[in-house]
């Protein structure tokens, strides 16, 4: 591949998120944590070289536990993505945040379990800051970007990320919304902070498409169901495509900021 023909722009594609563009390039890269999801798809949006991943395979195959995030997000580097947007599928914890509402999440908690969720296993120690853990410059054009379509956007939230492949019980989805958390995905951790520890610029897409669980009894909420998800996701798919198409070509290359700099001051000696 050219220098010129390097994409620094990536996207991974979530549940009902398989294709995104036509004229690509598919490539396979070898990396030190196994094969990739998917080959890596490049092609352009507006002269601007664009990567595509499914982040659970061509087929949906892999389910949110069995994915290999250090395999995704390395191959994505090695390709030459340095700023990356990962659109998702989530579960709304507040009766506001209705389907089909975009929230583009500022932060994250993690409640999953015995994910490989760093690259840095020794024998030095890195402590690398999650305070802010999504690039704010990303999060900026694709919260504009939305408006200016008139797609119902939130700037701002946190997502709570769940193990998975279950949906919660009724238990955990009250406690989650308890908490003052917004939305429930299966998908955003470790992906997102991965890419910080590579120190990628990242932002997420978190895409409504139901009422979690705990929720019920609200007049307009029924239970999750992966068909409601995914039907709604798809309702919903050709506004994400806009959004990206518009997106994209926004995104300049990676400055100095808090993810390019992330390890500057994390390496303990």
């Amino acid at each position: 591949m050219s220098p010129e023909a390097r994409p620094h722009v990536g996207i991974f594609g979530g549940s009902g998120f398989y294709e995104f563009l036509d004229d690509t390039e598919a490539v396979t890269v070898e990396t030190p944590y196994g094969p990739h999801s998917a080959p890596i798809r490049i092609g352009h949006i507006d002269g601007t070289a664009v990567a595509f991943m499914p982040r659970h395979g061509d087929k949906h195959e892999l389910p949110p536990h069995r994915i290999d995030y250090r395999a995704n997000l390395w191959a994505m580097k090695e390709v030459g993505v340095r700023r990356l947007i990962g659109p998702s599928a989530c579960g709304s914890l507040k009766p506001e945040l209705q389907p089909g509402t975009f929230v583009v999440v500022d932060q994250f908690v993690d409640r999953t379990s015995g994910r490989r969720d760093t690259f840095y296993d020794g024998p030095g120690t890195t402590h690398a800051s999650a305070a802010e853990p999504y690039c704010p410059e990303l999060r900026g054009i694709l919260v504009d970007c939305a408006r200016r379509l008139d797609i119902p956007v939130v700037d701002g939230g946190t997502v709570v990320v769940i193990q998975g492949p279950r949906f919660s019980t009724r238990a955990e989805s009250r406690w989650f919304a308890a908490a003052g958390w917004d939305v429930v995905n299966m998908t955003q951790y470790p992906e997102a902070w991965l890419a910080r520890e590579l120190e990628l610029c990242y932002a997420n897409v978190s895409l409504v498409t139901d009422y979690d669980v705990g929720l019920e009894g609200s007049p307009h909420v029924e239970p999750v169901s992966a068909e409601m998800a995914l039907r709604v996701f798809a309702e919903n798919l050709a506004k994400l495509r806009d959004l990206l198409f518009q997106a994209v070509p926004r995104i300049g290359p990676q400055p100095e900021d808090i993810c390019a700099t992330a390890l500057q001051s994390a390496i303990a000696h």
